[in-house]
């Protein structure tokens, strides 16, 4: 009796509730798509895999099916690491920031505080939401214009230069152009120019050269896609500041905060991210159920700091009322923090995708530490598998999908196997839902990682027991250990990093921004990016009066060093390299590019 009145109330409270499903998909959907998209973003070679193998570029005309994409480089992400010691004072540090934003707020106001975050995410939200926009139209341009596609099981590429279709596999005189591709129609032709016009103004790159004084000077590639979506950040950054705030622009700008996050940070193992979460674990009970505090400062901040989804609209008692609108709110953190630890699950499958294809090799070696002759000895070497980038390319995969995988480049085959970020992924969707099903069922604001934090740890740590990969994950790391440079000229001391002067700092700090944005991909010349060695060679390029010159560099003009100030934009031209025939093309099609 007691079981069926329970169920029977259940029932009952869910009748009451239907009307608020939307709204929960809504918020499960959006908490899902950028923790899915920012932990695939996040993806470079792990350590069990080796460099991909680079090919070199061919002569104009060459009917290699990889001609155009011999000039990819490997893209690394570079991600901010923590130690068990972030992991510990983390919470402390945000409980300390809470407080004192709830003391700020209930004394003076959230006028003032909303008008100086206003500004200071205005900048952080022109970063991200560019970002965003730069990666969804780079894809959404690859389903448009694609490099290869699939015609009557038949491989083709897209040369851009010829303005044509190449047969690339399936006949037996590849490399030339086939006639059974599918004629333009004739309504088309009087727009077929614009459409070659436009896929190559939207591949062109520009390289954009910066110089200041004596110790800056930059060269950064861009395209149009670049340009417009850091036009379009600043646009929404302004509108957010200027004129209004709805609630759709408030989850773009939180999208893409939550998108770069996942590219910026790492808990670098798993043993730091449980210690984190478990950390906010008790910290987000303690602000939400026993202080006022995370209530208070989420309601009166209106930042990015925040998800909103509107609730149904409620109808008002009072005569010729207008209906009232709610808000629902999830806050980024609840997306952040958990999710940085399902993508790190993410880059650990990919890791034990490439262990698993190690093999151990025995080789000869001489040795001859026991005198002059030396005699042979065998010695084990572990042979990794190079690696082939698994995301980029989603409008050749899809306009290839139809053909046999032996039909296809091995870059648009790559694939993994993700068990513990779908573990993840289900164990966040299960504490998301008892969230919701525990705030409608109270009536009050929870704290969501109370539920998200168990989910995600218990499916991570219980993937890896059933698969008796415990001792696996608890051993896996993404930290890096500075290697140690010689430093102070001929002292012969070593030092940890790299003393550079507080200009090249800058500089570096700069670099490291354009790398993850995606703008120091194809070739860039900038010399900042291989640390003080080349800052001094640099220099030393440039001379003084009576200096002489290194071979193969030329001195500055003396007249050149005291620029002051220079900005030029100019088509890109890629570097050629020894014994290189080919043409150099300031167009993307000449010089295919990685990131998609």
């Amino acid at each position: 009796m007691d079981a069926q009145k329970l169920l029977d109330v259940a029932i009952q409270h869910f009748n009451d509730e239907r009307h608020l499903i939307p709204m929960y998909l809504h918020l499960i959907v959006s908490a899902l798509f950028p923790i899915y998209a920012g932990a695939h973003a996040s993806l470079s070679r792990p350590s069990s895999a080796a460099k991909p193998v680079k090919k070199k570029r061919r002569s104009v005309g060459s009917q290699d099916e990889d001609a155009d994409d011999d000039d990819d480089e490997e893209v690394v992400q570079k991600l901010e690491g923590m130690s068990p010691r972030d992991a510990v004072i983390y919470p402390v540090v945000a409980g300390i920031t809470l407080a004192g934003l709830y003391y700020l707020i209930t004394k003076y106001g959230a006028k003032a505080i909303n008008l100086i975050f206003g500004w200071y995410f205005a900048v952080a939200g022109v970063f991200s939401v560019a970002k965003l926009v730069s990666d969804a139209a780079t894809v959404a341009i690859s389903f448009v214009f694609p490099t290869y596609f699939g015609w009557n099981g038949r491989l083709y590429r897209v040369d851009g230069t010829k303005k044509k279709a190449i047969v690339v596999r399936g006949a037996a005189d590849e490399g030339e152009v086939d006639s059974a591709v599918p004629s333009v129609p004739t309504w088309l032709k009087t727009f077929y120019g614009t459409i070659w016009a436009v896929r190559a103004a939207i591949k062109q790159r520009y390289t954009v050269h910066v110089r200041a004084g004596r110790d800056l000077d930059e060269k950064t590639n861009f395209t149009m896609v670049h340009a417009l979506a850091t036009l379009f950040g600043i646009t929404t950054s302004a509108y957010a500041n200027l004129v209004a705030k709805p609630w759709y622009l408030t989850n773009l700008q939180g999208f893409a905060v939550c998108y770069t996050a996942f590219q910026m940070l790492s808990p670098t193992s798993f043993t730091t991210g449980s210690l984190l979460l478990s950390g906010l674990f008790c910290y987000d009970i303690w602000a939400v159920f026993f202080t006022p505090l995370m209530v208070t400062v989420a309601k009166n901040l209106d930042q990015p700091i925040k998800l909103v989804f509107p609730r149904p609209e409620e109808v008002v008692q009072a005569p010729f009322a207008p209906p009232k609108r709610q808000y629902s709110m999830l806050g980024l953190g609840d997306i952040v923090l958990p999710g940085i630890m399902m993508a790190l699950a993410l880059r650990f499958d990919l890791y034990l995708f490439y262990l698993a294809k190690q093999q151990r090799k025995t080789v000869q070696k001489v040795d001859t530490a026991n005198g002059k002759e030396g005699k042979e000895a065998e010695a084990e070497m572990i042979e990794k598998a190079p690696y082939i980038p698994v995301t980029g390319y989603s409008g050749d995969r899809f306009w290839t999908a139809r053909l046999p995988t032996s039909s296809r480049p091995e870059k648009l085959n790559a694939s993994f196997p993700k068990p513990y970020f779908y573990a993840s992924m289900i164990g966040y969707t299960v504490g998301m839902l008892t969230t919701l099903v525990v705030m409608s069922v109270y009536q009050h604001a929870q704290p969501a990682l109370l539920y998200l934090v168990p989910g995600v740890l218990v499916s991570l740590w219980g993937t890896a027991l059933v698969r008796g990969e415990v001792m696996a994950m608890w051993g896996f790391s993404e930290a890096v250990d500075a290697e140690p440079v010689e430093v102070g000229g001929d002292t012969g001391k070593k030092e940890e990093g790299l003393k550079l002067d507080s200009a090249q700092t800058w500089v570096n700090m700069w670099d490291e921004v354009l790398r993850f944005w995606g703008l120091k991909e194809w070739g860039t010349e900038g010399k900042s990016g291989k640390g003080a060695a080349a800052v001094e060679e640099k220099r030393a390029t440039r001379g003084k009066a009576g200096d002489v010159p290194a071979k193969g560099k030329a001195v500055e003009s003396a007249q050149d060093d005291d620029v002051v100030f220079g900005f030029t934009i100019s088509r890109y031209r890629p570097k050629q390299e020894a014994g290189d025939l080919s043409e150099p093309s300031g167009s993307a099609e000449d010089v295919a590019g990685k990131r998609e």
